[in-house]
C-alpha cells in the first residue's frame, strides 16, 4: 500500500463541503515536539481524518491516529515499546466564538482557524499524540528488568517533635499570675 502524504493544514469548512476523508501519513520527523518527549519515533504518524457537517450544521473533522514510539520506563531506566492510538473530534471556531462554548456540544473540542480559515493538522495531531503518551512509562511488572523484590520503597522516619516556640511565653504568662 503507497504512503500518501497527508497535507499540514486544510480549511475545515471547505473540506466539510465536499465531505472530504484522507487517509495517509504524516511525518514524524516533522512533529519536533513528539520527537523530543520520546527515545525513537516511527517514521510515519498513521492517520484518517474525516470532515463533515453535523446535525446542527457545525463543520466537524474527526478521526483516529497511530504510530509506535520508544520511551524510557521509569522504574528500570530500559526502553519501552508502545503503540500510540489517539481518536479526536473537532469543530473550528473564530475568536470570538470560542467564548460562547453553550453552542458547541461537549463531544466536540474547539479548535481555533487562522486568519485564513485554516487549521493545522500537524500541529492538531502532534497534540493529540503527546496527549496521548503515559505520563509515567513504565513497563509491566512481569516484563520489567527490576523484579518487585528488588524495588525498594523506602521508609520514613518520623519527624521529631518540635516544641511550640510560643510555648515559653506561655509559661512566662503563668509566672506573672
Amino acid at each position: 500500500m503507497q504512503k500518501v502524504k497527508l497535507p499540514h493544514s486544510v480549511e475545515p469548512t471547505k473540506s466539510a463541503t465536499k465531505r472530504s476523508d484522507y487517509r495517509g501519513v504524516i511525518l514524524a520527523k516533522d512533529m519536533e515536539r513528539l520527537s523530543g518527549a520520546v527515545v525513537r519515533c516511527s517514521e510515519y504518524v498513521d492517520a484518517e481524518v474525516q470532515f463533515e457537517k453535523d446535525a446542527q450544521g457545525l463543520t466537524v473533522f474527526h478521526g483516529h491516529l497511530s504510530t509506535d514510539v520508544t520511551l524510557i520506563c521509569q522504574r528500570c531506566n530500559g526502553e519501552l515499546d508502545l503503540s500510540v492510538n489517539a481518536d479526536f473530534c473537532f469543530t473550528p471556531v473564530q475568536g470570538e466564538e470560542q467564548e460562547s462554548d453553550d453552542i458547541i456540544p461537549e463531544a466536540y473540542e474547539p479548535v481555533e482557524v487562522d486568519d485564513h480559515g485554516e487549521v493545522s493538522l500537524l500541529q492538531i495531531f502532534e497534540d493529540e499524540l503527546l496527549l496521548s503518551l503515559p505520563i509515567v512509562p513504565l513497563h509491566a511488572e512481569s516484563e520489567c528488568a527490576v523484579k518487585r523484590d528488588e524495588m525498594s520503597f523506602g521508609k520514613i522516619e518520623p519527624e521529631q517533635e518540635r516544641q511550640n516556640p510560643f510555648a515559653v511565653l506561655k509559661e512566662l504568662k503563668r509566672d506573672q499570675e
